[in-house]
């Protein structure tokens, strides 16, 4: 049972025995979940049940709210004050659902409010009534979820296995995925490991927060990093907000049972339409936003915010079909003044989608001319579950060192992975810790290599210039009232020159030799930025000479002919 991938697939096997034919299996996940979450709080719970029942019994009419007295005097930070668990509902199958429910309701409040964002209710009556609920019980009973046995990041790990196949039948969009641990360990080690001065010492406090925080996978991996990386006696706060009720919801309860502070974790309510942590500002921010998503339905939230000059997305927004760059405009607004980091998975959309004068070319210049952007990694393709798209890690922050001011740093980590043995959905590679430390050092040497580019802020904006061409009628250039020739809007063109150029040079050298009769105007400029990330690491490979390719098509015709020969021979 160590082995969290073939846990996941007994759970979801042992309750497909149940389910099959009575729900489809897009909606397994939907039962599956919530009683795995109930199975391990009953595990912790189990050693100090009948001490929980006998002190709600003494104390239920003598104080208004026992809860108190209960977590002083059990040591846990939630109960069950119900004579059941799940194990005892077994023992009295004529009144399974009564029991059930009786269960339930014996939570306290904190994790009563977690199961009910569940909306098992439901699921659970359409169990009772075609006579499974007891025995989906019977084989939730038998999996031993204690934290002794299976530990909080291999549970997680459990939960996001359990996730990928309940997306994988629901046929989620590609935005909808969950982030491997490899990728997970890869970002937090570029946040953190690239701040340690600040997260040594005694007494410090430092906050971390994610804004699609999922189960919490990377807060938990986050603090757990440094931890075990930086400094073991730094209090880390986690704070989250989460979109979808189940992940909502895992999410709270495996940071009950952490003993960390689930009453940080908002949700389920989208953290770009209704931000629960307004006004806040974090020390370190860690996501993975659902990118290729669209935000159409938040639009009319979104537009009215940016004509605020102090809000989120005043300086641009993208289009409805991509919502990543919201969540990294949202974090950006989070920043510390002292100084924050944030670490954020993209797909290749953010770098250049958008042409000078887009929402997206706006962000960017934002990020990059605020010499916020510092660093840019590659990831391999095939490094998610549900999507084998190449991906990459956006290192953004506001304390950038003195050797980093004015630059960014990209990072091709496109060949650091290893075959997995089995294809996780999509997920066919991974990184090992390893090429994570490889990756890891290549940052922090900030040295040109292979693999490493450095370049000043300015050598990815551009400045788009319209040239236009005079209209001719009958032969004749058409002017205006003053006497200048009318542009001929049909042969309209514009020339991106870089920001790092003289226009004027630029002009003169590479279009009027060509276009005499042209003229720029330079009223319409517009500055844009875009990182064509491939194009800076494109090795050139010669093409094959005409003799090679001649002798390999006649070996390949002479291999024909024999085969055909001894074909015919049989």
């Amino acid at each position: 049972m160590n082995n969290t991938t073939n846990l996941s697939s007994l759970i979801w096997s042992s309750a497909d025995d149940v389910l099959r034919g009575l729900f489809k299996p897009s909606e397994y996940g939907r039962v599956i979940l919530p009683f795995v979450v109930m199975r391990r709080l009953d595990c912790v719970l189990e050693p100090k049940k009948d001490e929980v029942f006998e002190l709600y019994t003494k104390y239920k009419d003598q104080l208004s709210d026992p809860t108190p007295v209960i977590l002083r005097q059990v040591g846990y930070p939630f109960f069950n004050s119900s004579k059941f668990d799940l194990s005892r509902i077994k023992s009295d199958p004529n009144n399974v659902l009564m029991n059930f429910n009786n269960y339930v309701q014996g939570y306290s409040k904190n994790v009563l409010d977690i199961i009910e964002n569940f909306s098992i209710n439901p699921l659970v009556e359409k169990l009772h009534k075609n006579k499974r609920l007891y025995l989906l019980i019977d084989k939730f009973t038998e999996f031993d979820l204690h934290p002794d046995k299976i530990d909080n990041h291999q549970m997680g790990s459990v939960y996001e296995e359990l996730l990928r196949k309940f997306s994988e039948m629901s046929n989620e969009e590609s935005g909808d995925h969950f982030t491997p641990r490899d990728v997970v360990k890869l970002l937090v080690s570029f946040v953190f490991g690239g701040d340690r001065k600040d997260l040594q010492g005694e007494g410090k406090i430092r906050s971390v927060f994610d804004p699609c925080c999922g189960t919490g996978g990377m807060l938990t991996i986050g603090k757990e990093w440094i931890h075990e990386n930086i400094n073991p006696n730094l209090k880390v706060d986690l704070y989250g907000q989460e979109l979808n009720d189940v992940t909502y919801s895992i999410c709270k309860s495996d940071l009950l049972m952490m003993d960390e502070n689930p009453e940080n974790i908002h949700g389920p309510c989208s953290s770009i339409s209704d931000d629960r942590l307004q006004g806040r500002k974090f020390d370190y921010m860690i996501t993975n936003p659902p990118f290729g998503v669209s935000w159409k339905s938040e639009e009319e939230f979104v537009t009215e915010e940016a004509k605020d000059p102090n809000g989120r997305f005043f300086v641009g927004t993208p289009r409805t079909s991509d919502g990543s760059l919201l969540f990294l405009q949202h974090l950006i607004h989070k920043m510390n003044p002292e100084g924050s980091r944030i670490g954020i998975v993209f797909n290749g959309s953010p770098l250049f989608t958008g042409d000078a004068g887009s929402g997206e070319s706006e962000i960017r210049k934002w990020v990059i001319e605020n010499d916020w952007l510092e660093c840019i990694v590659s990831l391999p393709d095939r490094m998610f579950f549900n999507t084998g798209i190449t991906t990459y890690i956006w290192i953004v922050t506001n304390k950038k060192s003195k050797e980093r001011k004015g630059k960014v740093q990209l990072i091709d980590g496109s060949s650091f992975w290893t075959s997995l043995k089995k294809n996780l959905g999509d997920k066919g590679k991974y990184i090992t810790e390893e090429q994570k430390d490889e990756l890891f050092n290549i940052y922090q040497k900030f040295e040109e290599s292979e693999f490493c580019k450095i370049y000043p802020n300015n050598f990815f904006g551009y400045t788009k210039v319209v040239v236009e061409l005079p209209l001719i009628e009958n032969g004749e250039i058409k002017k205006d009232r003053q006497g200048k020739p009318k542009p001929d809007t049909s042969k309209r063109d514009n020339e991106r020159v870089s920001l790092s150029e003289d226009i004027e040079s630029y002009y003169e050298r590479e279009v009027k030799p060509h276009l005499p009769e042209s003229w720029m105007d330079r009223s319409k400029d517009k500055i844009g930025y875009e990182i064509n990330f491939t194009k800076y690491f494109y090795k050139f490979t010669p093409l094959r000479s005409l003799d090679e390719i001649s002798k390999d098509l006649k070996s390949l015709d002479d291999e024909i002919q024999q085969l055909s020969m001894e074909m015919a021979d049989e």
